[in-house]
Parts: C-alpha cells; structure tokens; sequence
C-alpha cells in the first residue's frame, strides 16, 4: 500500500510502498477514500525537520535537556547514537481521515466491516491506503455526510476543544485571532452556539473567506479598534488563537482586546510568552487547549481504549469528533467553500510543494485514494521486497521481528557489525515501521507479521524485541521450526507461558537466548576473570530506575509485566552470573508511602539466596536523585572488593585501591550479540537454559514475596 512518510533529518518526502497494517485486538483496520493535510501543523513538522541539527536544538531546547541528563547518566556516545536514531527514523504524515472500517480486532464490539468512519490521530490517521487505529479514535459517519466532509472531523475537533476552553454562552461576543483552516471551523462552531464573532487576519483573502464562513466582523488591519466598537466599548468576552507564528504577538493582541477578568485560549503554535503587564492588570485567564480534547496523549485512552466515565468528563476527544460530525451533518459546519484543492495520493509530493512554496493560495487541501472506491476487494498482506536476496556463504540468516526504538538505536545494530550476520527480513505490526527500519538497515524484505516471515524465509536465527507480552508466544514460534532465537527481556510473563516455551526448546533443542546484556559487559567479565569459585560473594546492587509514569504500558501487567518482570530480571541475571548460580529463594519489600504516588513496585529492596550459598541484596528505587548513576554494584569476595559505576569505571578495593576506567558506557549489547552468533554455529548456549528459566521465575517470585510479605521458594 502507499503512504507519505518523511524524513525526521533532512525532510525529505517519500510516497513509500510499505505493508498493510496488522489489526490488533483493540482496533480496526480502514481503507482511506479521503484524508486532510493539516496545513499549519504539517507544514510547521516538514519545516522543523528540515532545519539543521543546530536549528532543530534552537527550537527545542527542552529536548536539548533531555539528552544532557540522558547522556550524564549513559555517556555522550551511547545517548548521541540514541539521538541520531531518533533523527534517522521516518516519521508517518497525517492525522486526520475518514474511510471504511474493513477489518475489525477482536475487542471491538460496536463496529463492523463496512462502517463508514472519520478516524483521529498522529501515527494512526495516516495519509495512507489503510489504517489501523484504535477504537477510542473511531466514529460512524452519520448518513449524508461525504468522506471528504468527514475527514475534517480531527481538525474541527481542535477547534472545538478550543471553544469547550473558551466556555461562550449565548450572545457573547468572541474573537478568532488566526482565519487559516481550523480558524474558519471555529468561526462555524462559534456561530452555531450562538455567539457572535469577530476575526483576524493579515490575509485579506482569508478575511473574505470568513465571511462565507458566517463571522459577523472579520478585518485584516486595526482588529483593536474593530473589537472596541464590536464589544460596545467592554472589550471581548474570549478570544481563541488559532494562528501559527514565531512570534508571541496574537498573546499581546488578544490581551488587548479582551475585556477585563475574560478568557484567552491557545488553541495555534507559537511561542507562549506572556505580556505579564496586560494580563496582570486585567487578571485574564489564560487556557491551553490540548489538541483534540481530553484523552490526547494519554496511552490509556488512545491506545488501550480506557474511555473516560461520561459523567465526568462530558467531551472526550472521540466525543468531540462525535459532536465536529453531527455539526457538519446538521449544516452548522460547512466545508465546500473551504476545499481548494484536491491531489491523489501518487501526486502527493505536489501538494505538499505547494504549501510549502505558497505557490498557489490554498485554506484545506485534501489527498483521495483513487483506488480505494467503497467496493474495492482488500489486498492480500504481503510483504514487500527492498531489494534482490542474495545467498552470503555462511552467513547466519537473521529475520528481526520488531523495530522499536531500542531495536533500532541499540539491538539492530550490534548484530549488523557482525560480518556474519546477513539480516534478511523485518518483521512488525506497523508497516510503516517495517519499511523505514529496512531500509535503514539494508535489509531485503518486509513483512507485515512475523508468521509470514517465518514461512516464508529460510531462516537461522530470529531476533524478537517487541512488547514484553509478545516475547513467549513468538518464542514458541520460532523455536517450534528450529529457529535460534534472541528475545529481548522478559522471557515470559507468567510461569504458564514459561512452561510452553521451556517445552518448545526442550523438543527443537533450538538455541535460545535473552537479551540480559549486562553479563557481557567488559567490566563485568574482568571481575568474573579474577573471582575465584570457592571465594563466598556478597552482592549489593543498586539501581536509581527513576519514575516510569503511570500510564506506560510497561505498568499495565498484561502488556509490559511491570517493573519488576519487566526490568528486575536484568539485575538477578547479573547476580546469577557473578555466583555461576540460580536463585533458590527470595524475599522482597516495598516501600510505597500513602500518597505518595509510588507504586509497589516502584522502590523495594530484595535478598537473593542463590544455590551457590552466596547471596545478592537489590536495591531498586525511583524515588532517588536524578543525579546519581543508574547502577552500582559493590561485589565483595574474601578480602577484595568490586564496585562498578554504570559501567562506565571499575574500582578495585584490595591492600590498595584500583581504578580501571572505561571510556564510555559498556553494558554489553555488542558482546552478547558476538556470543549469540556464535552459539547459533556451534550449537552452544552462552546462558544456560536453566539460568534463563530460573531468572524469570524469580521475579515471579519477588511478586509473591511482595504480596504475601513471605520468603518465597524459586520452583523449577
């Protein structure tokens, strides 16, 4: 299928041929008949990534932040790979569309094949053939309104969301500063509550247009003489921003010509700098409109479809959609006056030259998917080839399945510096991930999901690094067809998965590893070299983890397995492999404060028995300074002691102390890669298959122990 995806470096535009999307349980899956390009937004995105990596640190200087912190933590290098991934990865184009529900996941009960739906959304409502999105961003069409007309219910929803802001009665008077697309649908809503509106623009063509939109007063100069005779001298109720500037002068505008104590709205993009002294005197409100309304940016709402009760929060995103809908099917919302051009998805790349150049005057510019007519048979997945396959001799033959952004910034590239690693296939629920990773990559083909991959190609060894409650049945998968397999953490999130994968590996005897890095590390293995068996060990191992928000999906138990499943089982691996032991029991407590806002498993100490006799304390929190290292590990061993900082340095503690200094962060990846390779031509397991099991099942343990308040036995 076709979409426009663009590059996050140079902005460069690319109408790419990438897979159909998977359906997932909790969505649909839509064949587009028409999507709006948001000219402001999606002009303002192709600018940004068009700026030098310099202009792009001007612009964001919050983000500059982030990566100063990250790289404190991590190391300059490691955290400007991640950077430079970040900018090397395609962003898709496009959020707001409406066409034909034609695949419908299992969790979704009130939609069926053949709705005609307005669908919402950044990564979801893409300028594409079709598209999966989740069901909080879906509505019915109502009958009589067209595709084209619906496909502006997103960006009428942030106008929306902006009058909701605003709160108008009856009769207010209120100004629109901003006449482009989302200015004239405010204008319409406006008018439809029964407010009266004056607007501004310095276009003068915009200005007219207002008119046909119903404003009662639009003006292209003077708007502050205009407002004073349009208010009767009081000044303006509300005034709602809905233009797109550099400048923060619609703030001082609207501060201007609002009345005293009235209401300001940010509903555009420009920098929010305050004139104090006018706000101040007239102690105005000043509101944010958050995009389409609540719900935005929220996973829960959008992703996992938790919808908010209706009777506390009357107008969601998806209700706001609902309300843009029944306003354009009622007549209070109008766009045949406001569609100016219309480009088919193949010519794409002229429309968005247009806008960018103004070499045309353009309010809604709309892209039709010519071969998508309402009964157009689906096309089969397929998967799409990049370029020719070519047989390496002696190659390890790897398909990667998953290509988020560890993936991509970490995982995908320790493999590919191996000489004998031919990375065949990508597999991923996005095809548009799938494609952008494998062209990044070099890799020959695409697939839209892993079986076809696997059925397809003649493969070695898979490398799975997708989310946590993937890991065991795409494990089993693979295993089941004799396939090596490299799975990111956790192996499994509960000891009924485990069991089914321990069963697949014992009958394929396929090798099988997990991405616990942190025992390939260099430093690590230095200590590792100087231990001797019989000296008892002492382990403390403390992790500042940080706080993860609530909303993540690594929280949500079904899907990430939390903290300690999800994250924990990293440090016992370690542990385990400083003994050359498993662990026989655990006991584990939390601290969690009354409102404090910590989770049970945000901040607890742990004590692990291993079989060896040794034992390990783990000392994760989220509550500490942001400043302090990640991880430390203080090791003691008869009369020497270990400590490594983040492995970024080694301390020796013996008759003297001892500095071994790593350049940058070394936490492995490269290393366990090599070993992985390796082990998949020799046949060996760099981690014991009974270390593997033994480790996941203690954090099924540490999850009791905290629940029960118990030492807990480590089975199996």
């Amino acid at each position: 299928m076709k979409q426009i995806i663009q590059s996050f470096r140079s902005g460069k535009m690319e109408i790419a041929e990438v897979p159909m999307p998977q359906c997932l349980p909790g969505g649909v899956v839509v064949k587009v008949i028409a999507s709006l390009i948001s000219a402001g937004t999606e002009k303002m995105l192709v600018d940004f990534s068009r700026k030098s990596l310099v202009g792009k640190a001007q612009e964001r200087p919050d983000l500059v932040r982030q990566v100063l912190r990250k790289a404190k933590q991590e190391g300059y290098i490691a955290t400007m790979k991640k950077v430079f991934n970040k900018l090397d990865t395609p962003i898709p184009l496009g959020y707001s569309a409406a066409g034909i529900v034609v695949e419908v996941g299992n969790e979704v009960t009130d939609l069926t094949a053949g709705d005609r739906v307005a669908i919402a959304g950044a990564g979801y409502a893409n300028h594409a053939e079709y598209d999966f999105v989740p069901r909080n961003l879906v509505n019915k069409i109502p009958d009589g309104v067209s595709f084209e007309d619906a496909a502006f219910t997103t960006v009428a929803a942030i106008g929306l969301q902006g009058i909701r802001k605003a709160a108008p009665t009856l009769g207010e008077r209120v100004g629109v500063l901003g006449l482009g697309l989302i200015g004239q649908l405010t204008v319409m809503m406006l008018k439809g509550n029964g407010c009266k509106v004056i607007g501004f623009d310095p276009d003068p063509e915009k200005v007219k247009l207002a008119a046909a939109s119903g404003i009662d007063v639009a003006c292209a100069t003077d708007i502050e003489n205009a407002a004073h005779d349009f208010s009767g001298g009081f000044g303006l109720d509300s005034v709602i921003i809905t233009a797109a500037t550099t400048t923060n002068k619609p703030l001082i505008t609207a501060g201007e010509i609002v009345k005293p104590k009235g209401t300001v709205v940010m509903v555009g993009m420009m920098p929010i700098e305050i004139p104090r002294d006018i706000y101040y005197k007239k102690e105005l409100d000043f509101r944010m409109a958050t995009s389409y309304g609540p719900g935005r940016y929220d996973p829960t709402y959008e992703e996992m479809g938790c919808d908010y009760p209706f009777s506390h929060v009357r107008w969601t995103e998806g209700r706001n959609m609902q309300a843009v809908l029944e306003m354009v099917a009622s007549g209070i919302v109008r766009t045949g006056h406001l569609k100016t051009h219309r480009f088919a998805i193949a010519d794409a790349e002229r429309a968005y030259e247009m806008i960018e150049t103004g070499s045309e005057k353009y309010t809604a510019v709309l892209l039709t998917y010519p071969g998508n007519t309402p009964d157009a048979v689906i096309p089969p997945r397929s998967e799409i080839r990049l370029k020719p396959a070519v047989k390496k001799e002696g190659a390890l033959r790897v398909g990667f399945v998953g290509c988020g952004n560890f993936a991509q910034a970490v995982l995908i590239p320790a493999f590919l510096k191996h000489k004998a690693i031919q990375a065949v296939a990508i597999a991923s629920k996005s095809g548009f991930s799938a494609y952008s990773a494998g062209k990044k990559f070099g890799v020959e083909t695409v697939y839209p999901d892993m079986a076809s991959m696997l059925e397809k190609e003649s493969l070695d060894a898979v490398v799975i690094s997708t989310r946590h409650d993937l890991h065991a049945a795409q494990t089993v998968a693979a295993l089941e067809k004799k396939i090596a397999v490299f799975v990111e953490k956790p192996l499994a999130l509960s000891a009924e998965e485990l069991e089914r994968v321990k069963r697949a590996q014992q009958q394929s005897g396929a090798m099988l590893q997990v991405g616990f890095n942190r025992r390939f590390s260099p430093l690590v293995e230095r200590i590792r070299a100087e231990l001797s068996a019989k000296t008892p060990l002492l382990i403390d191992y403390a992790v500042n983890a940080g706080v993860i928000p609530n909303e993540v999906w690594i929280h949500d138990r079904a899907v990430g397995g939390g903290r300690i499943i999800g994250e924990v089982c990293h440090f016992i691996d370690l542990c385990a492999a400083f003994t050359g032991s498993t662990v026989t029991e655990v006991f584990a407590r939390s601290v969690a404060p009354k409102g404090s806002g910590y989770r049970p498993d945000d901040n607890l100490s742990i004590l692990l028995t291993m079989a060896s006799g040794d034992t390990a304390v783990i000392t994760y929190h989220a509550m500490g300074g942001a400043a302090l290292p990640k991880e430390r590990i203080t090791l003691t061993a008869g009369n020497r002691s270990f400590v490594v900082e983040n492995f970024k340095s080694l301390h020796r503690y013996g008759d003297r102390h001892t500095v071994s200094e790593s350049t940058s962060q070394e936490k492995g990846f490269n290393e366990e890669v090599a070993a992985f390779v390796a082990g998949a031509k020799n046949g060996t397991m760099p981690i014991a298959i009974e270390s593997l099991f033994n480790t996941t099942m203690a954090t099924f343990a540490i999850e009791e122990s905290l629940a029960k308040g118990v030492a807990v036995k480590v089975l199996g």
